[in-house]
């Protein structure tokens, strides 16, 4: 039947109040829920866990489109309950007070059974069947359209089974918008796998067209370790072994989970998981807590990976604010964002200098193996140019008679034991490649250290430290450095003046084209000034005129930092390449530069001798 246009006279004439039948009703909800099979399945899954489930099955055809399947083991529900689930309004999730008021505020549960099976229905061909806890026989009850059947017997050992088919098909227009069915199926994915990790006590499986997805088995309880397999089954092994515990609590509202470490990031932030009283959201304050602990370890267009659970008293956080609840809204927001910043960076600190594994397998697939059983090997990217002429740029900081390559040849035959103490961390120096890199010797294999990223990550600690204590050393410069810079970067940095003096640097305008550096942070030794001016100016070019310098410590220390550090192309001692790994064991957050970039690789003696073929 076509649409008739009303006419002009229509159009003028003031629009009657009318009630919207049922149906329409029903849908308008259905559209307001269910806004595509992944928010369905999120409903019914949610349903299953609030009902106690051990084990929660999840089939889908078509994307979800065609049929989604949700069976579970939970309580399940009597004949009564079941005809009031596929009603609206109709919940067993809030409890009424005295006066027969229900609080809203306090919800214990996931979702609302019977808040969302109606929408469903009246989007498809809706089919429960359930058997409550104790009872001798299952019914079961059909909506389609948003018409209900009547009950009728059916078999089911225990809890509820829904199917839902053909979803969508009473409003067509919806269908429309579905993206492709690898999408769908993709987003139906991420809402099982996000609920399996939040709900480690209970069995996952998902199939998309008989073929398996996900199959996770009871972890037992919430405890750390069974919480950390549960995410590794569901994120891999790399997330397992590269993420540290998460453990703080402040004024009522507790933080758990796992923190990936810095050197462990990724180019988009797909690897952020976020839980609320057991709840997947995508909550911009958390998001923003979470970039705010990180910044001062990652570059800007990096993206940490973290599996954080907030847990607090139902009445402190409003879960209605979204419809399908995927944003919340605290009561003390300030207090949960401080709580993730600082229970994460206390987490980071406790790491010491660890960088994550993936540095070491990133290393080890730039290598090929070379020579007559190369061919052998799979096929991997060529070395890097600056890999040949390694034994012509060894440095060797140890002591001989015998220059380079043969002083090497002479230990391995007379079999002399090398000084130092190999069982420390990071190993003892045995020489520098390219007067950029520092390789050691651990007690199993060896540590390749990036000596400009590694002392530029010491000396912004150490600058921080200072700061927060009694304010940065400085020193005064012999002869002042003066500066030359565009007119509007010496404006700049006039302006903020008596700021840098407090991070320890002390300059002054020079006419209107320059500026003259009196005094310099102690920590930055023979810096190169001229560079970290300018490139002061340009930070300060970006920054928000009303915040201070305290505020974004982190860029301009980091800049600081940088032009301070043992700069790349310095030839080291033996006694200068074991402090720097000694200062690295003992300060946090030396496992990555300022920029998050590893500051040292470790390769296991096992992994070389993979290189070669022996293994």
């Amino acid at each position: 039947m076509g649409i008739t246009e009303p006419t002009r006279a229509e159009k003028s004439a003031t629009p009657r109040i009318r009630r919207l039948p049922e149906a329409a009703i029903n849908r308008i909800a259905a559209g307001e829920v269910i806004e595509r099979p992944a928010s369905a399945v999120k409903e019914l899954v949610e349903n299953a866990i609030d009902a106690g489930a051990s084990r929660i099955d999840v089939e889908i055809e078509a994307g979800g489109s065609a049929l989604i399947r949700v069976t579970d083991d939970g309580r399940g529900m009597g004949r009564e309950d079941l005809l009031l689930a596929v009603e609206r309004h109709a919940t067993s999730k809030l409890a009424a007070g005295s006066d027969g008021a229900v609080d809203l505020l306090n919800i214990a549960y996931l979702g609302f059974r019977g808040e969302a099976l109606p929408s469903i229905g009246a989007a498809s061909r809706l089919s429960i069947v359930s058997r409550a806890e104790g009872e001798d026989e299952a019914w079961r009850v059909h909506v389609e359209g948003g018409a209900v059947s009547a009950l009728e017997p059916a078999a089911l050992s225990q809890g509820t089974r829904i199917d839902v088919r053909d979803l969508f098909y009473a409003t067509p227009a919806r269908l429309k918008f579905l993206k492709s069915e690898r999408a769908e199926t993709m987003a139906v994915s991420e809402i099982v796998k996000r609920l399996a990790m939040a709900h480690p006590a209970a069995a996952f499986t998902l199939k998309s067209n008989g073929r398996a997805l996900l199959d996770v088995g009871r972890e037992g309880d919430l405890a750390g370790d069974a919480r950390l397999h549960r995410l590794g089954r569901v994120l891999g092994r790399e997330f397992q072994e590269n993420a540290v515990a998460v453990d703080a609590e402040r004024g009522g509202v507790r933080l758990t989970g796992f923190a990936g470490l810095p050197t462990f990031n990724r180019g988009n932030a797909q690897l952020q998981f976020l839980f609320v009283n057991g709840r997947p959201v995508r909550d911009k304050l958390l998001i923003g807590a979470v970039r705010g602990a990180y910044q001062d370890f990652l570059a800007r267009d990096r993206h940490p990976a973290v599996a954080l659970f907030v847990d607090l008293a139902p009445e402190d956080v409003d879960v209605n604010v979204h419809p399908a609840k995927a944003e919340v809204r605290f009561r003390d927001a300030g207090l949960v964002r401080g709580l993730i910043v600082s229970g994460l960076r206390h987490a980071l600190a406790g790491a010491g200098h660890r960088a994550s594994t993936t540095v070491a397998g990133a290393a080890l697939a730039s290598f090929r193996p070379q020579g007559e059983g190369a061919r052998d090997y799979q096929a991997r990217p060529a070395p890097q140019p600056g890999m040949r002429g390694f034994a012509e740029s060894f440095h060797q900081p140890v002591a001989s008679p015998l220059p380079g390559a043969a002083a090497r040849s002479a230990r391995v035959e007379t079999d002399e034991p090398l000084p130092g103490d190999t069982s420390l961390p990071l190993g003892v120096a045995r020489g520098q490649v390219h007067e950029t890199y520092i390789v050691a010797q651990t007690e199993d294999g060896l540590v390749i250290v990036d000596q400009h990223a590694a002392h530029e990550r010491l000396t912004y600690e150490r600058m921080k430290a200072q700061l927060a204590e009694k304010g940065v050393a400085r020193q005064g410069l012999l002869i002042p450095e003066v500066v030359e810079l565009e007119r509007d970067a010496v404006a700049r940095l006039v302006e903020r003046e008596a700021e840098l003096a407090e991070l320890g640097l002390v300059l002054e305008g020079f006419g209107e084209e320059a500026v003259v550096v009196r005094e310099v942070p102690a920590l930055l030794g023979d810096a190169d000034i001229k560079g970290l001016v300018r490139d002061l100016a340009d930070e300060l070019s970006e920054l928000d005129a009303a915040l201070s310098l305290k505020e974004r410590l982190e860029e301009v220390c980091s800049t600081m930092a940088c032009h301070g550090s043992v700069r790349a192309g310095r030839r080291l001692n033996a006694d200068e390449m074991n402090a720097l790994l000694r200062q690295m064991e003992a300060t946090p957050h030396s496992g990555q530069c300022n920029h998050g970039r590893p500051t040292y690789v470790e390769l296991k003696l096992a992994d070389i001798e993979r290189l070669f073929g022996r293994r």
